[in-house]
């Protein structure tokens, strides 16, 4: 293999593992406040009262960001648009997969030691953590998908212009506005529709994720450039360059 081919490989293989594993953990609301032990936080906007609270996944999405931006900027929007529908090709089938292993029957004597040594009913357990990934699988995939190519294509409209050379401008903006829309269609359709959140619940933790993108996609700002110093010297300055040029 090629250095760029072994390269996209290595992308590739990040960005899916990102992506399947914030699937799995997106279904959990976490409370940052609790977690700073900071007490009787809050604030108001738009008349609601807002938390800090937001979905699990956005933990690691800044990573998925950073592979975006590498990805387009070596690749194109080519390149994006495939590894994004590979992804969401793979998060089906996982879920699928999942699904199949919640219907299997449990092994009385499996059920019997998680009764005895955890105090837990084990089927009931893995079904409910499992299974709630169920409810949001749609609207996550589109607001997943809805996301990334609009990333692309604003990364790549970006990179056209004077400013194109600058690849922490350009990531940054395609973040900024791709992820408005991801950050809402994906509460909305996963937790309002899927969960019956309120009105308050949905916009608050939709703007908290948001907020949270936002701020982690600047502050990666020089680890975005770092790694694309280490690619750029790992595939050598002429075939680098002719990757980024040919995939303008």
């Amino acid at each position: 293999m090629r250095k760029e081919q072994k390269l996209f490989v290595i992308l590739s293989g990040i960005f899916i593992a990102n992506t399947l594993i914030a699937e799995f953990i997106g279904v959990k609301i976490f409370s940052l406040q609790e977690w700073l032990s900071i007490s009787n936080f809050n604030f108001h906007l738009f008349g609601m009262k807002m938390g800090l609270d937001f979905t699990a996944g956005v933990l690691i999405w800044p990573v998925v960001f950073i592979l975006t931006d590498i990805i387009n900027d070596y690749f194109g929007v080519k390149g994006v648009r495939f590894i994004t529908f590979l992804s969401v090709g793979i998060i089906i089938y996982a879920f699928l997969a999942v699904n199949f292993a919640i219907n299997a029957p449990a092994a009385g004597w499996w059920l019997d030691i998680n009764k005895q040594n955890y105090q837990i009913d084990a089927q009931q357990s893995f079904a409910f953590i499992f299974g709630q990934g169920q409810n949001i699988i749609i609207g996550s995939l589109v607001a997943f998908a809805l996301g990334q190519i609009l990333d692309a294509y604003i990364f790549k409209s970006i990179k056209k212009t004077n400013r194109g050379g600058q690849l922490w401008f350009r990531a940054t903006v395609s973040t900024l506005i791709s992820q408005f829309f991801d950050s809402f269609v994906v509460i909305f359709i996963a937790f309002k529709i899927g969960q019956n959140w309120t009105w308050e619940q949905t916009i608050s933790v939709s703007i908290n994720n948001y907020l949270y993108k936002g701020i982690l996609a600047i502050i990666s700002i020089p680890i975005l450039i770092l790694i694309h110093k280490l690619i750029q010297s790992y595939l050598g300055n002429e075939v680098s360059n002719k990757l980024r040029k040919n995939n303008l």
